[in-house]
């Protein structure tokens, strides 16, 4: 057997190992009514943004052809960065590609070896993963508990200190305390860092996030957000000082080594950016609205539902009990799927169900009729 047949067989195995624990991953096309996507006002097919974008296409280049330090830099992606501050309510931003990369040039062009950063358990992987490529001490606190985060702080240490922390997390669908962390790093001395990913469109008066929400700017050293969630296109962006976006452009990695986003999804997020502003506030207000139904008639019907956001997760626990719900619920027309460990916590496996503002309230209780008879006698 050579190396390469030999690799393919532990590659088998390891695969059959995943199969046998409930924990093999498959992409699956769309399908049924969308109670899974991050689209939560429904933008994504939104005439006015994809006209924009195909604007953009019948004059403009399809790719951005090398990175923004290079010839990838273009004129759609300042104005955008100039009206992504005046949302954020921050002196500057930068545009990345996503919000994986954002994050893992974020936090390695401002920590360092002598510093320490604080990070919440149920942090996002592409935040834990720009914290490893720091270089930094890392402190992992159990979740919103800012009592371990003060503690974690008063380590002794030769640098700065940073707190990071999602604010709305992506798999529990709860709110990070942002004001007391906030009080907790100026008593300590720290920096505080904010992935607004699910908070962005949603939270907020413009909905810049939960950060503008709670009147916290001034008091957070950067915020990331993403346009390819609430906002229904793609990218994203870190929003700070000007010095911040500056240290970034010479130091984030993942931003000078990226082919720079095609330029029609900037287009498409300028578009965006206008029809929050129209129409943002009754649709983020209906998606409250919705989701506090859907938490209603699932508790109604006996039916495990947490959260506090548009994110309700439904956790069953184990990995089989989930991919069994899921699966009887797509037959009933509901695209809601399972998410296992190591995403979330051994023994939490979930449905992560988002509230999304084109589901009808009828809809949503038809799906929390399915959810009870599904799980029958547990749910009963």
């Amino acid at each position: 057997m050579s190396a390469i047949d030999d690799h393919r067989a532990a590659l088998e195995g390891a695969l059959s190992a995943l199969d046998e624990a409930g924990l093999r991953r498959r992409p699956r096309l769309p399908s049924g009514i969308d109670l899974v996507s991050n689209d939560y006002l429904g933008f994504a097919e939104h005439e006015a943004i994809r006209r924009a974008m195909a604007a953009y296409l019948d004059e403009g280049p399809a790719g951005s052809s090398g990175s923004r330090l290079l010839r990838g830099h273009k004129e759609v992606f300042e104005e955008l960065e100039a009206r992504l501050a005046a949302l954020s309510g921050s002196e500057s931003t930068l545009f990345f590609g996503s919000g994986y990369l954002a994050n893992l040039g974020l936090l390695p062009a401002l920590a360092g070896k002598e510093d320490l950063v604080v990070s919440d358990e149920r942090n996002h992987a592409s935040l834990i993963d720009g914290i490893r490529l720091s270089g930094a001490e890392k402190v992992v606190t159990p979740h919103n508990d800012v009592a371990a985060v003060e503690q974690a702080l008063r380590r002794p240490r030769k640098g700065r200190a940073f707190v990071v922390t999602e604010s709305v997390f992506s798999m529990d669908g709860d709110f990070a305390p942002l004001g007391e962390l906030a009080s907790v790093c100026a008593l300590r001395g720290a920096l505080l860092v904010v992935d607004e990913a699910h908070a962005t469109g949603l939270h907020g008066r413009h909905g810049a996030g939960l950060v503008e929400e709670l009147g916290l700017r001034a008091q957070v050293l950067a915020t990331v957000h993403t346009g390819g969630k609430a906002l229904g296109v793609g990218g994203a962006w870190v929003a700070g000082s000007s010095a911040l976006r500056e240290t970034l452009v010479n130091k984030a990695r993942s931003f000078i080594f990226s082919t720079a986003p095609p330029p029609a999804m900037a287009a498409g997020l300028l578009a965006a950016l206008d029809l929050l502003a129209r129409e943002g506030a009754f649709r983020r207000t209906e998606v409250a609205r919705k989701a506090s139904l859907l938490r209603g008639e699932l508790r109604r019907r006996r039916v495990p539902a947490a959260g506090a956001s548009a994110i309700v997760p439904v956790v069953v626990g184990a990995n089989e009990a989930a991919l069994r719900l899921q699966d009887g619920l797509q037959q009933a027309g509901f695209d809601a799927r399972a998410v296992r460990p190591p995403t979330v916590p051994a023994g939490t496996a979930r449905l992560r169900v988002t509230v999304r503002h084109p589901v009808s309230d009828g809809d949503l209780s038809r799906f929390a009729e399915a959810c009870e008879h599904l799980l029958g006698s547990r749910a009963a």
